[in-house]
């Protein structure tokens, strides 16, 4: 079963969305990719984490999504996935990296290798599946180094990912808009 690839700016519905969407299976492997920077952060993890069922499972990935992902879905315990979000594990892993790294070719090929890697798993997996990233190509371009290095770096990413999803639906205003392949 092939996943669905949801996208949108930030504060469209997305999360939202890909939870309902995910929530036709009773067991949910949710796979949260962001990190308690600072209370603004925490405080939207806490919504996200209030708003999903509590039988839903909680893998929280850090650099790396695919190895502790592959070890979860082998326990037999899920139905489904979702994944929130791409922007999210991009960030985390830049910001993990000193400022010369951020734009090297080694980060680019690691992270579009393990976006490529979650795509072949997820499009491979009988799996209810849903993805959820940010469209980057919405706003303006950043005004820092690290934030044009983001952009980029996520737009490539979001693009391994549609290649291989099965549907794409994009937000806006908390409206879906389905998008052909």
């Amino acid at each position: 079963m092939a996943f669905v690839l949801v996208t949108g700016g930030v504060r469209s519905g997305k999360s939202r969305y890909a939870e309902e969407r995910v929530a036709t299976v009773e067991r949910v492997l949710y796979v949260a990719t962001g990190m308690a920077w600072d209370d603004e952060m925490r405080e939207r993890i806490a919504r996200h984490a209030e708003r999903r069922p509590g039988h839903w499972g909680l893998l929280e990935a850090e650099g790396e999504l695919v190895a502790p992902l592959m070890e979860a879905l082998e326990s037999g315990r899920w139905d489904g996935v979702l994944v929130d979000c791409l922007s999210t594990w991009v960030s985390r892993v830049l910001m993990d990296l000193p400022e010369e790294e951020w734009r090297s070719e080694s980060t680019r090929r690691r992270v579009l290798l393990e976006a490529g890697l979650l795509a072949d798993v997820l499009s491979g997996s009988e799996k209810r599946s849903v993805v959820v990233t940010s469209e980057t190509g919405l706003g303006g371009v950043a005004m820092s180094p690290l934030g044009r290095a983001f952009q980029d770096l996520l737009g490539e990413v979001n693009q391994v990912l549609a290649g291989q999803a099965e549907e794409m639906v994009l937000l806006v205003s908390g409206r879906p808009v389905r998008l052909s392949n």
